[in-house]
């Protein structure tokens, strides 16, 4: 897939021209980097040479870059890297991306803001809405530049499903029993989105029970996050779509009124217009189960239809099938595996002014989870079979499940519902909005003020 990539760009590259430049160093450097990936093998060595000559570690981004693209050998563009450095960073991209992510003190050279914005909008045209000049100085970015990378479709390639189609479950003979869907109920709207359909999608814009919400999929990061997209103080609510970029494995989504990027992640902008709004999207709860076990429990549910609009094979297990059954990631990241390995399942809350995650194999011990986060007692019922987790506030009480059952400690009988847990007197807990994602991604967002549960 990596070699079909760089076969793309290499076709929109040899249709351009390799623009002039003056004398000034930043002039100089670009066309540097420029002829590392479209110049000729003059142009190439020159190119290099001229970058070790100068001998700034300033010049890595650019390098980084050009190697993902180039047709040319790695191999001298590494040693080029190693020589400004003075380090060992890997023989490939993927490895030089993870050097550069652990090095922030290396701010790029003037020359490639540049060279990126025009190699990206070689790649699509439309990018140039997400690399707007005057949004890409660093300064006014929440993520680095240089850590932006290119995830191999066009803006909107991975199309969103706007107020898609639902049906009744009646008339949902194509999914099988264990197939997963996004469940989700608000305010007596009880719906249910397979994730065979939307992982050829990774976004929806809908309206459920009332609300504006759009559900925020990662296939890389293994996380759909349920976003209220009503903002207080807006007009309208925001509609999302995918914008072809990643940053550190995790996509990054764009709202279609400002062409903002977000961080999937954490639901706030982090390039263009409103960065500086302070604006964090407000989650909803979702749960992750197969479809026997959502439709059981909700009888009522609709779902979505096979009618999208789209030509897709949404057969059962067809979409990344390869990537999620392996154990490595599809672009890099650094991440921490002394704990849990980096695509170990986890379900992540962040509320109360703090964070915490949970293995989902915690959950295969202790099906019911009695724990705090940051001094509020919350309990946890998970299936990871299913995939399966909610949270709910606790109070006072502690549970237990037996025979199927959901105990309190005085023996009393709860419901476990969409919305909250029930007791025989109708006293209610609130139903906590959490995700499932892979531990790189929890740990490389949140894992700096995060706990991890120990079991």
């Amino acid at each position: 897939m990596q070699l079909y990539r760089r076969h793309l760009l290499r076709l929109a590259l040899a249709a351009t021209v390799l623009p002039r430049a003056g004398i000034a160093e930043t002039d100089q450097m670009y066309e540097a980097l420029v002829a590392l990936v479209d110049g000729d093998s003059a142009s190439f060595t020159a190119g290099l040479e001229a970058i070790r000559q100068r001998g700034n570690p300033d010049m890595t981004a650019g390098l980084i870059e050009a190697m993902r693209f180039t047709s040319a050998p790695d191999r001298p563009i590494v040693e080029v890297l190693e020589a400004i450095t003075g380090q060992k960073g890997g023989d490939d991209w993927f490895d030089w991306m993870l050097w550069q992510e652990r090095h922030p003190e290396v701010v790029p050279h003037p020359s490639y803001a540049r060279m990126k914005r025009d190699l990206y909008l070689r790649i699509d045209p439309n990018f140039d809405g997400f690399l707007k000049p005057e949004w890409i100085p660093r300064e006014r970015m929440k993520i680095r530049l240089e850590e932006i990378t290119w995830g191999g479709v066009v803006k909107d390639g991975i199309p969103s499903l706007d107020n898609p189609a639902m049906v009744a479950a009646d008339s949902a003979a194509y999914l099988q029993a264990d197939d997963l869907v996004f469940g989700i109920a608000i305010n007596g709207d009880v719906r249910a989105y397979p994730l065979r359909i939307m992982g050829w999608h990774e976004m929806f814009n809908d309206v459920i029970g009332g609300v504006p919400v759009a559900l925020a999929y990662c296939t890389l990061c293994g996380s759909g996050i349920l976003f209220e997209t009503g903002v207080k103080g807006r007009r309208k609510p925001f509609v999302f779509g995918s914008s072809g970029f990643l940053y550190r494995s995790n996509k990054l989504m764009f709202d279609r009124e400002t062409l903002s990027l977000w961080n999937q992640f954490t639901g706030k902008p982090v390039v263009g217009p409103l960065v500086e709004s302070g604006i964090t999207l407000e989650q909803r709860p979702v749960a992750i189960a197969a479809w026997k076990d959502w439709r059981a429990a909700n009888p009522g549910t609709s779902v979505l239809s096979l009618d999208t609009g789209y030509s897709r094979d949404y057969g059962s297990g067809v979409v990344y099938n390869e990537y999620f059954a392996s154990k490595n990631l599809m672009f890099p990241t650094n991440v921490d595996q002394s704990k849990l390995r980096q695509k170990d399942y986890v379900f992540g809350l962040r509320l109360f002014g703090g964070a915490k995650a949970w293995p989902l194999a915690a959950f295969r011990a202790e099906p019911v989870i009695n724990d705090t986060l940051a001094g509020q007692p919350v309990v946890l019922i998970g299936d990871p079979e299913g995939r399966t987790v909610r949270a709910y506030e606790r109070g006072e009480e502690r549970f237990a499940a037996r025979g199927g059952a959901l105990l309190a400690a005085d023996g009393a009988e709860w419901q476990a519902t969409e919305e909250a847990l029930v007791a025989p007197d109708g006293r209610r807990l609130g139903r906590l909005a959490g995700q499932i994602s892979y531990w790189f991604a929890w740990n490389g967002y949140v894992g700096a003020e995060s706990e991890l549960y120990g079991g």
